[in-house]
């Protein structure tokens, strides 16, 4: 999970127009991944990983589109309505989920670190140190 070690906590969050709702169970003191790569890039992705186990959704799954593309492992969920993607698949962790920090309701988050992640050179970045640090904190 890309987090710091802080206490767990529950976070609620939702979309924009709020038809679609969860909750995560992740720090209060989170670090983000920011990326480049070509979709991450047009909408100034930045998100944190957690285990599938830790996220729960509330509401909203008759709301859900989703699009893929390339290797279509990543799952690129977002609101029929508003547009606002809460959360996806990241290709890095297929059995994680992306959650967006700026879709936490409330004040849970206590501070959001961010760092860069070169998802435009994917397959070299993972292999790289920080991409390793990436993934291993995404399957935590």
């Amino acid at each position: 999970m890309t987090t710091n070690e802080t206490k767990a906590v529950l976070h609620k969050g939702s979309c924009h127009c709020g038809k679609i709702r969860f909750e995560v169970e992740a720090p209060e003191k989170i670090t983000c991944v920011t990326c480049n790569c070509s979709i991450c890039n047009k909408r100034q992705n930045h998100h944190f990983i957690v285990p599938r186990s830790k996220f729960r959704l509330l509401e909203g799954a008759d709301f859900i589109t989703t699009y893929t593309f390339n290797t279509h492992m990543a799952k690129h969920t977002f609101c029929k309505v508003c547009g606002v993607q809460s959360f996806y698949t990241p290709r890095s962790n297929p059995d994680g989920v992306g959650v967006m920090p700026h879709c936490i309701d409330g004040d849970t988050l206590k501070e959001v670190k961010v760092i860069d992640f070169d998802g435009s050179n994917w397959e070299q970045s993972i292999l790289l140190e920080r991409g390793q640090q990436v993934q291993q904190f995404s399957k935590q």
